[in-house]
């Protein structure tokens, strides 16, 4: 007599074991940080923190968190990035939703939070610290914003500041939204679906600002030369978007455009802050040069000492 057929049978598997298992299946598979993703996957998985897993590796998993582990383990170790796996990145000590609409916040952007914040200075603070007296308003605006990194980062610092999101793809702006809300700086920011500062160059009867009264830009545009990409790991090339990967084929297409558009908004005294692709910081150099509208023009290296940030004033 025959019988009918029965899923998969799911053995019992404690925490240990389970981390166990998946970082010899990820390291199998040639995962970058294979030992975080593991642990990261796992704390997904089952709604804990990495504490509680180390507290308690003789806890077992219930079959519903084992199968849902090992799914998101084949699947990082199919080269889905871990962030879009959990829906999660931290950048600048908060939480930011990731979903395969957006670029993955990287470390090296947080250069550009501090070199602008930096280059703000006392415009930075919410009062003047001679008299205690509010400041005015600072208008900002994050050009190809994504996932909101920059703009909600902004906002949580600059509680005076009135900021303008835009990027050319709509599910990225609903992204950013909900990060925003999820910060509580929602009310002070705008999103704008717009290819870099389209909208806010316009004449002000199509819904664009064009005084020049902007205090800070920046931009971490897209900058990855097409003719590159098969340089990329495969968990970036295969899973984020292009669009915001890419600048052209050599890369550096974007920024002579975003230059141009951000000496037209922004105030004497304005800055700009970019992040630079390898290689890029020279053909930028080179543009801010022949405007001859900015001053003040620095570059930062990260932590590999790669040239990351351009920074200028607007004369």
């Amino acid at each position: 007599m025959s019988t009918p057929d029965r899923a998969p049978n799911i053995c019992a598997v404690d925490v240990r074991t389970a981390l166990k298992e998946g970082m010899a299946r990820l390291r199998a598979a040639h995962v970058p940080s294979h030992t975080l993703a593991t642990e990261l996957l796992l704390m997904h998985a089952l709604g804990r923190d990495r504490t509680w897993l180390y507290t308690h590796p003789e806890a077992a998993l219930d079959p519903a968190v084992a199968e849902k582990y090992s799914g998101l383990i084949a699947r990082r170790a199919a080269g889905e990035p871990t962030q879009y796996l959990t829906g999660a990145q931290e950048f600048w000590g908060l939480e930011f939703e990731v979903t395969p609409a957006v670029l993955i916040p990287r470390p090296e952007t947080e250069h550009v939070m501090e070199v602008a914040l930096a280059r703000l200075g006392p415009r930075g603070f919410k009062i003047h610290l001679d008299s205690g007296l509010p400041r005015e308003k600072l208008r900002i605006a994050d050009v190809g914003t994504g996932s909101g990194c920059l703009a909600v980062a902004l906002a949580y610092e600059s509680p005076h500041a009135e900021i303008f999101a835009t990027d050319v793809s709509a599910a990225a702006l609903e992204v950013a939204r909900r990060n925003a809300a999820r910060h509580n700086v929602g009310d002070r920011i705008h999103f704008l679906q717009t290819n870099l500062l389209e909208a806010l160059t316009d004449e002000p009867a199509s819904g664009g600002t064009k005084s020049r009264d902007f205090d800070l830009i920046v931009s971490n545009p897209p900058y990855v030369a097409r003719e590159e990409s098969a340089q990329l790991q495969r968990e970036v090339r295969d899973h984020e978007p292009h669009a915001a990967l890419f600048g052209g084929p050599t890369g550096v297409e974007m920024y002579a455009r975003l230059i141009r558009e951000a000496a037209s908004l922004l105030r004497s005294g304005g800055i700009l802050v970019l992040e630079l692709g390898y290689n890029s910081a020279e053909h930028v150099r080179a543009i801010l040069a022949e405007q001859k509208l900015w001053t003040k023009v620095t570059f930062t290296n990260d932590l590999a000492g790669i040239p990351r940030v351009a920074a200028a004033d607007r004369l």
